[in-house]
């Protein structure tokens, strides 16, 4: 194997290895490849492609998909649960940054006061 070659077993614990095919992400979400497609066009998600061209899902984006199935499934168009979910991950990564930025206040106002 060349140096920097990720071994295989590296990428089992990597959420981002485009891991699945498009049918078995659909089997394992309970869903369509269309439903997929869907996400793909509402750039939800955005598969990687196999050099053959097919789509192919991580982990990571598997659970996206999971989250807008249940939104869809308890009524929400799939445009809207795109975007709920999209704005989800923002705030979340807002609330990540405020909170990196309070503690390192804190930190600044402690040593200032020392």
């Amino acid at each position: 194997m060349p140096p920097g070659t990720p071994r295989p077993v590296d990428n089992l614990d990597d959420d981002d290895y485009p891991a699945y095919t498009m049918g078995r992400a659909a089997e394992m979400l309970g869903t369509t490849p269309a439903f997929l497609r869907a996400l793909g066009e509402h750039r939800l998600i955005t598969p990687l492609r196999s050099p053959g061209g097919h789509r192919r899902y991580s982990r990571y984006q598997l659970r996206i998909a999971a989250r807008a199935r249940e939104l869809v499934d308890q009524g929400t168009p799939i445009e809207a649960a795109c975007r709920i979910i999209i704005l989800e991950d923002q705030l979340e990564e807002a609330q990540r940054i405020n909170e990196r930025l309070r503690a390192a206040s804190r930190e600044t106002q402690s040593k200032s006061s020392a």
